[in-house]
């Protein structure tokens, strides 16, 4: 008898090849079976037909670190069909630590990250200072998918050099051979790779760059090759990305030529797999071309780099729940503590409306990102679109609420405000800063099916007051294969995309395909039906931090390590998720 079989789904295996309907047996957590008419009779049968049967999706861009330390289900990654996840991206991360350095993390993880201070140290109780010690604490949790961890550069830099790595000196050989030692010893307790940034932008609430941003090749390469023992993944967010212009005091970027350069010797020394974000930005649009170009030359040459991409611009969600135009407005200030429910009726009220659109913005609190997003908003109001629902992550530039204001012949701020009290006041508007640069996402379809690339920056767990983008994974069967107008990408290919490559750069050779005596991590779901809620903002993190969720509807089952964890878009309980030690 099976645990589970699946009966008479269309069978998306993961490896890239046509569907097919099949039926899939699974038992003691392994699929058993993949056939056509299985008899064998199941403690639990699941009814596929009209719907696919996917593996269960490796999302490798996350930063669940702390989120990890108090919360089993890991929503909103939970939500949209991920069985697995990789955290500690982006060079920020909560271990090594020592203890008179908490608060200088997640200071760290909060300006980069925008993951409330407030929610990371009610909810992190930090009982480890090494990065094994960490794995031991996580070997004893569970949630509703796996969690494979990378060691983080700053806090490594920070551990290792205090205030110094802290502030981004140089660092001293002994400080370098520290930093490789504990490198080696993380890989060794079953960290998946590491990860550094590189760019100005990844900054603390302080204004400190990340540890690592400006190090030398030195130490970028000793911990490479500390890392090659174990095959491990070498992350990074390289600098010059944005081709931003270097500042008027202080270091500037590294180039990302000279990025690309020494990402090629470092994996051709070390073997290493390297994975490096790339996107099309506003202020230099092509360059995201000749870094592919790179790539595919320097593979030729057998290195072996990965380009990182998303799946939807990247931005900003603008909504009376988050950040808007108005939040500096003086009679908004008085309405800002008020719950949602009364903040909205006294919206909707003409006098109030009318002071808010004629009204100056008072100073901002602090220099923080948060208390001058109206500022960005005010800059890039021509960029500013309702996402509206059925949502739409690509619309046309005809569409834009300046542009709409303008045949309408009214004022862009008022019809700005008039947007978002759409939806009972809960519509959401969309400021995309990244792949949507000549106005539409013709630059992502390009990254998204280059040989080389795989998919990533979903950034589950991070950006709570921006963002929702941990729903990529379901945006990219509604938008990408079914409903765009313009080119769409066929199923089986982003599957492969996003569960068999994104398993195999991180070595887990033991998921994201859907064959005999693999892990039985499982997606069911009724295509046709699929759907993506509204991004809506909840009060649920520790200490009440904010973040935003987005939910979806169609999905009749996700398994985990043949489990149930979901069923009908609901949570069921179960927790078999587990934390993964090392490449399988």
């Amino acid at each position: 008898m099976y645990d589970l079989v699946i009966k008479s789904g269309l069978i998306v295996d993961g490896a890239g090849d046509q569907p097919f309907i099949a039926d899939v047996a699974v038992d003691k957590g392994a699929i058993e079976a993949i056939e056509a008419g299985i008899q064998t009779k199941a403690r639990r049968t699941i009814d596929a037909e009209g719907a696919i049967v996917t593996p269960g999706f490796v999302d490798i861009h996350t930063h669940y670190d702390g989120q990890i330390t108090w919360d089993d289900m890991l929503d909103p990654s939970a939500s949209h069909g991920t069985t697995t996840i990789v955290t500690g991206n982006c060079g920020v991360g909560f271990a090594p630590v020592r203890p008179d350095h908490h608060h200088e993390l997640i200071e760290l993880m909060e300006g980069v990250e925008d993951i409330p201070g407030t929610a990371l140290y009610e909810g992190i109780d930090w009982a480890w200072e090494s990065f094994p010690e960490y794995l031991d604490l996580l070997e004893n949790k569970s949630w509703t998918m796996d969690v494979g961890t990378q060691i983080a550069h700053g806090a490594m830099r920070a551990y290792v050099m205090g205030e110094r790595g802290i502030r981004n000196e140089s660092a001293t050989a002994e400080d370098i051979e520290a930093m490789a030692r504990i490198t080696a010893d993380a890989m060794s307790a079953g960290a998946l790779g590491f990860s550094t940034s590189r760019i100005l932008g990844h900054q603390s609430i302080s204004g400190e760059p990340v540890p690592g941003t400006f190090a030398a090749e030195e130490e970028v390469f000793a911990i490479g090759r500390a890392m090659g023992f174990a095959g491990t993944v070498f992350q990074l967010v390289p600098g010059g990305l944005g081709g931003r212009e270097a500042p008027e005091s202080g270091p500037s970027e590294p180039d990302l030529e000279q990025e690309l350069i020494w990402m090629e010797r470092l994996s051709k020394e070390t073997g290493l797999p390297i994975t490096f974000l790339v996107l099309e930005s506003m202020d230099n649009p092509d360059l995201w071309k000749k870094a592919m170009k790179f790539v595919h030359e320097a593979n030729k040459r057998g290195a072996r780099l990965y380009p990182q991409t998303a799946s939807r611009p990247a931005g900003v969600l603008l909504s009376w729940q988050s950040n808007h135009l108005f939040i500096r407005r003086p009679t908004y200030i008085k309405l800002a503590d008020l719950p949602l429910k009364e903040r909205l009726e006294a919206l909707r009220n003409s006098e109030v409306r009318n002071a808010i659109l004629s009204e100056e913005n008072a100073p901002p609190l602090s220099e923080s990102v948060n208390d001058e997003m109206h500022l960005l908003v005010a800059r890039n109001i021509e960029n500013v679109f309702e996402l509206g629902f059925p949502m739409n992550y690509e619309p046309s530039t005809e569409d834009s609420i300046a542009a709409e204001a303008r045949r309408s012949g009214i004022d862009v701020e008022a019809h700005m405000y008039d947007a978002m009290m759409a939806e009972d006041g809960r519509a959401i508007l969309m400021m995309p800063s990244t792949n949507f640069a000549r106005g539409n996402c013709e630059a992502l379809f390009s990254m998204m099916t280059d040989e080389n690339s795989v998919l990533g920056l979903a950034d589950g767990g991070a950006h709570c007051g921006l963002i929702c983008d941990a729903s990529s994974t379901t945006h990219l069967l509604t938008h990408w294969v079914r409903d765009r107008q313009g080119e769409r990408i066929p199923l089986e290919y982003l599957i492969k995309k996003q569960c068999a490559d994104t398993a195999a750069l991180y070595g887990l050779s033991d998921r994201g395909v859907l064959a005999q005596s693999m892990r039985a991590d499982i997606n069911v779901i009724d295509f046709e039906n699929l759907e993506l809620g509204l991004p809506y903002a909840t009060n649920d993190l520790p200490a009440g931090g904010q973040r935003f969720l987005q939910k979806a509807s169609g999905y009749i089952a996700t398994i985990t390590n043949g489990v149930v964890v979901r069923e009908n878009d609901e949570d069921t309980g179960a927790r078999p998720g587990r934390l993964i030690r090392g490449r399988r």
